[in-house]
């Protein structure tokens, strides 16, 4: 659960924002750091769950496209 409280902490300040939740007991979000355009990977079940960068097809990290992040 500590991966939860840090996230809704950072969430609170704008830092990441959450997407692409699926149920409230199983599922994944897709998070997007707001300053760089990193995404992570987010997969939950009952009261487990894990966090993994999400890269490209050439191991970089997957940015979001969508908006323009700091350099």
């Amino acid at each position: 659960m500590d991966i939860m409280i840090i996230i809704m902490e950072n969430k609170e300040k704008k830092r990441f924002s959450l997407s692409k939740s699926v149920g409230a007991l199983k599922g994944t979000r897709v998070i997007t750091d707001t300053k760089t355009g990193v995404q992570y990977l987010f997969v939950y079940e009952g009261y487990s769950g894990g966090l993994t960068l999400l890269v490209d097809k050439e191991g970089k990290p997957l940015i979001d496209k969508n908006k323009e992040y700091e350099k």
